[in-house]
This record gives structure tokens, C-alpha cells and sequence, in this order.
């Protein structure tokens, strides 16, 4: 998104170092993302949507070949250059490539590192560096082309999900479960009655015992009662201490806690189906420590 902007390639090669050097890689099985099609994306997205945001990465190919600007203005915060559209369908078709391995049993679960981000994508708008909804398009497929009757989403980002609140609102078949700073950007999420929504807004400066003990008995209960077959998880680091993006206070240990409790789930409702996928997390340090943490319990290492 342009020199200087914290959802840069420096975070994917951050979370990369991490693991080499904790000794984590030689344990995960690794693979490339496949680009997700385009009926897939739709799943989650109008058709208009998807139309508009390979328009202009059209547009922007051309004016680079005329020598002219690298970059739209999608909002105040989120830029798209000639290659987005392709990195947002790897993205996209990481999380499906995921599902398509943990449903056939290849694998128990998987982590999707990939760029951009996805959950403050709605299904008419980019928005909050997110163009396609990656963790929502998955669940939809999940819902759709796997024939799963069940499945959970949680978010643990800074932020609220509001993209995949939007996709998913009055939707039986899915429950998000979410925690998040409040007010803070998107500004979203405190009002939200549906019921298959369960949002813990909390003020700037929590710590992560307090949020243990908001999951332990808001999100925890209610995924218990659901019993999803399948579980999605938006993993935004940003909420750890060192991350100035947002003012939360955990740390990888809650990371890991968090992770556990949601394996727990899985284990005993999903035959241990769980996909994650990279949401924020921007204070490089923090992101490889956090991942690291959360990948330590997902691949029991």
C-alpha cells in the first residue's frame, strides 16, 4: 500500500524469520496459495464488488504502462496498486485451499499467513486494508460447496470484524464470536443485537486476564451450545501490547490461551477443523512472537 504504511511485506517476511529461527517451519507442512476463483469470492461478495475491484486494478495496470501512478485511493487508509487484485485472490484462495485440506482430512488445521488482511471487508465494500473477506468467503465455502450445516468464526483482531458481521448477520448457520477495542475503528460491533452474533467490545488499555475471563464466559458457552463442525479463525495480532495500532494489552500467552480454548472446542464439536488467517498485527516483533505462539498449540509443538 505504499512506502511507510504498516500493512507492508515486511509483516509476512517477519512472521517467516520467526518461525525459522524458533524451529517451528521443520514441523509445519507448507503451502502455496492457490488464486481463488472468482464464483468462490462471490460466495461472500455482490457480483458488483468484485467487478469494481478488478476494474481498477485493470485501470491501474494501464496507467502504469503509460507511466503513470501506482496507486487508488480506496479510503484514507487502504490503497490498492496493479498487483492487489492478484494478491487478494491468493489470499482468498489460501483460506479455501485450507478448508478444502482440513475438510478432506490431510491436515487437523491450518494457519493462512497471507496479505491483505480480509474481515472489515463487507460484501459491497473495501475498506480497513481488506478487499476480499478471506475468513468469510472460507466459511461460506465451507457452508456451501462442503455441505456443512455449522460453522463458527473468531475474532480476536483489535478491530471489529465488521466485514464478516456484515456477510454473516441473521445467517443460522454461522456464529461469530468477537472481541475487540471499543470505540475505536470501525466503530462498529457494541450495538449489535442478532443473535448469532456475540461481540465483547472492551475499553482501550484491557489486559489479557480480563479478556481470558470475558472469553471464558461469553464466547466459550455459547461455542459450546452451538457445537460448530467447523471453525474460522480471523487472527489479528494487533491487540498485543507492543502494537501501537490499537492500546490492548495482551501478550502471546493469551494468544496461545485463546488458541487452546478454540482447539478444545474443535476437538470435541469439529474433529479438530480449524482455519485461521491472518488479520492485523503490525509491530513486527510482537506479529512473528504472536504467530509463533498461536501456531505452537494449533500444530501441538
Amino acid at each position: 500500500m505504499g512506502p511507510g504504511h504498516p500493512e507492508c511485506p515486511e509483516r509476512l517476511d517477519a512472521i517467516e524469520d520467526r518461525l525459522l529461527a524458533a524451529g517451528v517451519s521443520v514441523a509445519l507442512d507448507r503451502r502455496e496459495a492457490p488464486e481463488a476463483s472468482v464464483n468462490d469470492i462471490e460466495l461472500a461478495h455482490s457480483r458488483m464488488h468484485v467487478a469494481a475491484v478488478r476494474g481498477l486494478g485493470q485501470q491501474l495496470e494501464e496507467h502504469i504502462a503509460a507511466g503513470g501512478r501506482a496507486y487508488a485511493q480506496i479510503d484514507p487508509d487502504t490503497l490498492m496498486n496493479p498487483h492487489t487484485w492478484s494478491a487478494a485472490l491468493h489470499a482468498a484462495g489460501a483460506a479455501l485451499a485450507a478448508t478444502d485440506a482440513v475438510m478432506a482430512g490431510e491436515l487437523e488445521n491450518a494457519f493462512c499467513a497471507v496479505r491483505p488482511p480480509g474481515h472489515h471487508a463487507t460484501r459491497d465494500q473495501a475498506m480497513g486494508f481488506c478487499f476480499f473477506n478471506n475468513i468469510a468467503i472460507a466459511a461460506k465455502y465451507a457452508l456451501e460447496r462442503h455441505g456443512l450445516e455449522r460453522v463458527a468464526i473468531v475474532d480476536f483482531d483489535v478491530h471489529h470484524g465488521n466485514g464478516t458481521e456484515d456477510i454473516f448477520t441473521g445467517d443460522e448457520r454461522a456464529l461469530m464470536v468477537g472481541i475487540f477495542q471499543h470505540p475505536f475503528y470501525p466503530y462498529s460491533g457494541a450495538d449489535t443485537h442478532e443473535p448469532n452474533m456475540v461481540n465483547l467490545p472492551v475499553p482501550a488499555y484491557t489486559r489479557g486476564m480480563a479478556i481470558r475471563e470475558l472469553v471464558d464466559h461469553a464466547w466459550l458457552p455459547r461455542l459450546e451450545q452451538f457445537k460448530p463442525q467447523m471453525i474460522f479463525i480471523s487472527a489479528g495480532f494487533d491487540a498485543h501490547r507492543e502494537d501501537d495500532l490499537g492500546q490492548l494489552g495482551l501478550v502471546e500467552a493469551d494468544y496461545a490461551w485463546i488458541t487452546m480454548k478454540v482447539k478444545e472446542i474443535a476437538k470435541r464439536h469439529a474433529k479438530g477443523r480449524i482455519v485461521s488467517s491472518l488479520e492485523g498485527g503490525y509491530n513486527l516483533s510482537a506479529l512473528g512472537r504472536s504467530v509463533e505462539a498461536h501456531l505452537r498449540v494449533l500444530a501441538d509443538i
